[in-house]
C-alpha cells in the first residue's frame, strides 16, 4: 500500500507513546490522520507537531472501550478526510491492582475494542476497495514458561487479539483487507522508560525485563511495513 494520500485512523495516540510516534510517522509519510484519544489536551498536542511539520491531521475524541465512539470515530474519518485505509487499533488500558480485578474494563479496552473498530473499518475499506489494520498483541500472553504481566485479563485479551487478526486473514483475497497483529516485546515508551529506570538489577530481572528496550521509532518502522507491505497479510 502506497501510504501518501490514505487516509488513517491511530487509536491511543494522544499520549507520549507508540500512538503519538506512529501518528507522526504517518502523517510524514503523507497520509491525513484521525489522531485519536480520551485525552483532548494530549490529542492537540500530537495535532499540533503534526500540523507544525506539515502534515495533514484532525482530532477525534474516543473512548475505544465505547462502541457507540468506535462507530463515531470511523465516520468522522469518512466525513473529514473522504474515506478510511488505515486503522491502527493502538490503544488498550493495561489496569494493574489486584490480579483478579479489571475483567471486563480490560476485555472492553483491549479486545473488543479491536474487533468493534476492525468490523466498523471494513465497511468504510470496503467503499476504498481495501485497507490495512493493526492490532496490538503483547509478549507478556503468549508462550509457555516466561513471566506474564501481573494483569491475567490483560494477556488473556492480547492472546486473543492475535488470534482475532489470523482468523481474519482470509479477508485479504476476498475484500483486499489485511489485518495483522504486531506482538511487541518492552517499548521504551516515557512510562515503561521511568519504571525500568526506577528498578534494581534484581528487579529488572524478576520482572524479566530485557536489557534493551524497543525504541519508538524501530517499533513505528515495523507497523509501517505491517501497513505498506502488501505480501504481509496475517497468517492462518
Amino acid at each position: 500500500m502506497e501510504i501518501r494520500g490514505k487516509t488513517a485512523i491511530v487509536t491511543g495516540s494522544g499520549g507520549g507513546g507508540q500512538g503519538r510516534a506512529l501518528a507522526i510517522r504517518l502523517a510524514k509519510e503523507g497520509a491525513s490522520v484521525v489522531v485519536s484519544d480520551t485525552d483532548v489536551a494530549g490529542g492537540n498536542e500530537t495535532l499540533r507537531r503534526i500540523q507544525t511539520a506539515g502534515g495533514r491531521a484532525a482530532f477525534c475524541h474516543a473512548d475505544v472501550s465505547s462502541e457507540q465512539d468506535l462507530r463515531g470515530l470511523i465516520a468522522f474519518a469518512e466525513q473529514t478526510f473522504g474515506g478510511l485505509d488505515i486503522l491502527v487499533n493502538n490503544a488498550g488500558p493495561f489496569l494493574p491492582g489486584e490480579p483478579l480485578a479489571h475483567w471486563e474494563e480490560t476485555l472492553r479496552g483491549n479486545l473488543f475494542s479491536a474487533i468493534h473498530g476492525m468490523l466498523y473499518a471494513i465497511e468504510a475499506m470496503r467503499k476504498r476497495g481495501g485497507g490495512a489494520i493493526i492490532c496490538y498483541g503483547s509478549t507478556s500472553a503468549i508462550g509457555y514458561g516466561r513471566k506474564h504481566s501481573p494483569a491475567p485479563a490483560y494477556d488473556v485479551a492480547k492472546i486473543a487479539v492475535a488470534r482475532l487478526a489470523t482468523t481474519m486473514a482470509w479477508l485479504h483475497q476476498k475484500e483486499n483487507i489485511r489485518i495483522n497483529c504486531i506482538v511487541p516485546d518492552w517499548v521504551a515508551t516515557e512510562e515503561v522508560q521511568a519504571f525500568v529506570d526506577s528498578c534494581t538489577p534484581e528487579q529488572r530481572r524478576a520482572r524479566g525485563v530485557p536489557h534493551t528496550l524497543i525504541s519508538l521509532d524501530e517499533i513505528s518502522t515495523a507497523v509501517m511495513r505491517l501497513i505498506a507491505d502488501d505480501s504481509l497479510p496475517a497468517a492462518c
